[in-house]
Parts: structure tokens; C-alpha cells; sequence
């Protein structure tokens, strides 16, 4: 069985201030930092195989970070990069929902898009990596259409606010992936 934790980044300014990131390469925050450090703390308890992350730097950061104390080798997978908001990137969540109520802003990648690109990406940790134990730091829209492909019906329909530094744990056995838990930040002291 294949063990995938995914971990959302640390916060950046703009997730505090509600700002559109997306592909836009926004450096984390002293928040973001610490949760990165809480995020480690939790993770060194157990022995992981491979640590993956993208190439925006609010999630190699937090990867450098978490392998202080795991001393693995870093991949690059930029399957699991933010999704590409277009215009939207760098918009006030007042001015997203003034200009764009539908969240549909020119030149973004759809959700579709998003899916192909994150299922060959997780097609790619199988073929790679089978029966190991994986960390991937990715991004929150990245994260939420993993878990909305996979978990239990009655609970795809639920919005999933996602928190930075959190963690969700999925397993591959029987050919299909399946979500074990998602959005923990018990090991976070700001929700402790």
C-alpha cells in the first residue's frame, strides 16, 4: 500500500489577506514559517520514504524546512504547482467576488485541466514510488481536487477550506486511491 501525505504550504501575506495566489511565487511568512517548523515536529515521528514538492516557493520552502529533519532527497513534481487562476491572481477576495461572483477568471486553467494534470501526477507517485511512504507539499486548490476525487460521495459536496500547514492522508490499495483523513492541524499551535 502506498502512503500519501499531502501537506499544504505555510501562509504567505497574501493567504492572510485573502489574496488570489495561484502560480503567482509568493514567499511564506514568519506564520508560514513557524507552520512549516510545527509541520516538521509532527512528521520526523514517523520514517517517510520520499518528499515531493513544486517549484513555487512558498512549497519548496516549506519542503526545505520539513527535511531538516528528514534528510531525504527532494523531488520535483510540478503536477501538483497551484492551479493557474489567470487574471484572478493577486485579487482581493471583495474584488473576486465584485468582478468574478462565479470565480471563473479569463485565461484560467479549468477544473478539468487541474485534475488531468494532478491524476498524472499521482499516476506518476504510483509508477515511481509503489508501497512507500510519500509527502507531497502542495497547494490548496490542488489539495481540495485530489480530495474531492476521492473521497466518499456524501462528503464531495462539502466546501473544503483547507488550512496552510495542514495535513490530508491518502492510501493506494486495490488499484484506487482512497482519502484517510484530511485537513488535520491538530500539531499546530494556532489550533491547538
Amino acid at each position: 500500500m502506498t502512503h500519501l501525505c499531502l501537506v499544504r504550504h505555510g501562509q504567505t501575506n497574501w493567504n492572510l489577506h485573502g489574496k488570489l495566489q495561484g502560480q503567482t511565487d509568493i514567499p511564506l511568512n514568519e506564520n508560514g514559517k513557524l507552520q512549516a517548523e510545527e509541520c516538521r515536529e509532527y512528521l520526523k515521528m514517523e520514517k517517510w520514504d520520499v518528499l515531493i514538492t513544486t517549484s513555487l516557493m512558498r512549497a519548496s520552502k516549506t519542503a526545505d524546512i520539513i527535511n531538516e529533519a528528514l534528510d531525504l532527497d527532494i523531488v520535483l513534481m510540478d503536477q501538483f504547482k497551484e492551479r493557474f487562476f489567470g487574471l484572478g491572481e493577486g485579487l482581493s477576495r471583495e474584488e473576486r467576488e465584485k468582478n468574478y461572483p462565479a470565480f471563473i477568471f479569463p485565461e484560467m486553467e479549468t477544473y478539468n485541466e487541474l485534475v488531468d494534470r494532478v491524476q498524472g501526477g499521482l499516476r506518476e507517485i504510483q509508477l515511481q514510488f509503489p508501497d512507500k511512504k510519500v509527502l507531497v507539499v502542495a497547494h490548496g486548490a490542488v489539495i481540495s481536487a485530489i480530495l474531492r476525487e476521492f473521497l466518499e460521495e456524501e462528503k464531495k459536496s462539502e466546501h473544503l477550506k483547507l488550512f496552510n500547514g495542514c495535513l490530508s492522508h491518502l492510501h493506494f490499495k486495490n488499484n484506487r486511491w482512497s482519502v484517510h483523513s484530511y485537513n488535520e492541524v491538530g500539531h499546530l499551535s494556532e489550533h491547538a
